[in-house]
């Protein structure tokens, strides 16, 4: 097991740019406005050979007023006691604050190792911030430059000697993390691709057949839907800061989770506003966080608020869910708060049916976040909705159903002459994807590829999943003129 390292610190000493720079990835959003941070995160980090996993936390504040403050403070203790060894940042062009001080005496008491890193060394401007740092008591500073990668080496040697020799350490299988599926869909997000002029026979790809580590569930929405209330309801404990005020979540938060021996990895994420209403730099950085994860993710689950309904907004996550071609589950909560239920429930079917109708029987399911009432039902949807995504359904079935679909309707004619479709084969999964060989393939209408997809959907059972159909031409364009 790795050892955990927590980046600590006052707001906007850099400890979230520390962070991407030890994991390798832009994942915590950065921002020069103080308080960015508010959940504890964690990374797998690296210095040369020196594997830790990395803790950001939330900027310390020697008298929490808010509710909020008080919150984030409480994570940040959290990281501090489930830490192997402590790096305290500190910003050496400002120099040593009252604020560095307090932390400095609070992470003391902790009773572990800790480094004193001073940050923004770069230049001259950090000397002055850099000897004041020996006034903390807390052995010699590491100058380092988080944003531009210095100091690097002195800090894997202060690590190295704060935890031992990284041969010490156990070793970690490497993680592998799934990467999206190729876009198949055109620009305007249908279900289909028309002829791309490719001659060549469509193989399977095999690299879809991976089974990845964790299940990947995202859960997002708008603002205020019970989001992160939702997240701690399925871990038990207060992982992530809930609160009346909307916005509380900035940062896409990953958490790894066993459930019924499943691994897992739930992802929180921030509230996504109509693109008219974003206007602030920050709350548009973590919308750009939110839908870098729906694009990794397996199964989306799209929270909103039974009080509410189903609005705009949610139809163009929605679309947007389908259009990365992941998995949905449409999860409508506070429905303790809901008089009329089945009133309720009617509108919310009748919206999807008119509105969203290129994923037909999108699973709906009823709870409530903040008592736990009918949680249970959400990751049965969830395993369900997921079996369905990597469905992969045999060829020969396909084509008896191919001839079947063709007999009852068949295709039109182009030119005075009727359009001849071969075959079809599926050569993806996740989302499922089919492949229709014809002579003349472009001249398919979008009519029956809808009726195609729609049939699709109806008789194997594709409820709530995308669905691609890719249409191509055999080798020989004359094949089917005979």
């Amino acid at each position: 097991m790795r050892r955990k390292v927590a980046i600590v610190g006052r707001p906007n000493v850099g400890k979230s740019t520390l962070f991407n720079r030890l994991i390798g990835l832009r994942q915590a959003i950065v921002h020069d406005r103080p308080g960015v941070t508010r959940d504890r995160r964690y990374g797998e980090a690296s210095i040369a050979d020196f594997a830790f996993e990395a803790i950001d936390t939330a900027g310390y504040e020697d008298t929490p007023e808010s509710q909020l403050e008080k919150a984030m403070q409480a994570q940040t203790t959290r990281a501090l006691a489930e830490a192997d060894a402590i790096m305290l940042l500190i910003d050496a062009r400002a120099g040593i604050t009252p604020v560095d001080a307090e932390f400095a005496d609070q992470v003391r008491r902790a009773q572990k190792p800790v480094l004193i890193v001073a940050n923004k060394c770069e230049g001259r401007a950090g000397q002055p911030g850099l000897i004041e740092a020996f006034s903390l008591g807390l052995g010699d500073p590491i100058a380092i430059s988080a944003e531009h990668g210095e100091g690097m080496g002195d800090l894997y040697e202060a690590l190295v000697a704060a935890l031992g020799h990284p041969d010490d350490l156990l070793p970690e299988p490497e993680a592998i993390e799934e990467e999206p599926e190729a876009e198949l869909a055109d620009a305007s997000g249908d279900d289909f691709v028309g002829d791309d002029g490719n001659t060549e026979a469509v193989d399977v790809d095999d690299d879809d057949e991976k089974e990845p580590k964790a299940l990947q569930i995202v859960i997002v929405g708008r603002p205020n839907v019970g989001k992160s209330t939702l997240l701690n309801r399925l871990l038990d404990e207060e992982r992530v800061i809930t609160g009346p005020m909307p916005g509380l979540t900035r940062d896409s938060i990953a958490v790894d989770w066993v459930y019924k021996g499943r691994p897992i990895r739930l992802i929180d994420t921030a509230g996504m506003r109509r693109r008219a209403r974003v206007s602030d730099s920050l709350e548009r950085l973590s919308v750009g966080d939110t839908n870098r994860a729906i694009r990794f993710a397996h199964v989306v689950v799209l929270m909103i608020d039974a009080t509410e309904g189903l609005e705009k907004q949610d139809l163009a996550i929605a679309r947007n869910v389908e259009d990365e071609g992941r998995a949905l589950i449409l999860a409508v909560n506070k429905w303790d708060a809901v008089k009329d239920r089945e009133a309720t429930m009617q509108r919310i079917t009748d919206r999807l049916q008119t509105s969203l109708t290129q994923l037909r029987g999108i699973p709906v399911v009823t709870f409530s976040a903040l008592t736990g009432h009918r949680v249970e039902r959400l990751m049965q949807a969830v395993s369900e909705v997921y079996d369905t995504w990597n469905i992969r359904v045999p060829t020969g079935r396909l084509n008896r159903w191919f001839s079947a679909m063709q007999e009852a309707h068949p295709p039109p004619l182009v030119s005075g002459r009727r359009l001849k479709l071969r075959y079809i084969t599926q050569i993806k999964r996740r989302p499922p994807t089919f492949a229709i060989f014809s002579a003349r393939a472009g001249h398919l209408p979008t009519s029956y590829v809808r009726y195609l997809i729609n049939s699709l959907r109806q008789d194997f059972s594709l409820d709530g999943v995308p669905i691609r159909v890719v249409l191509r031409q055999p080798e020989n364009p004359y094949a089917d003129e005979d």
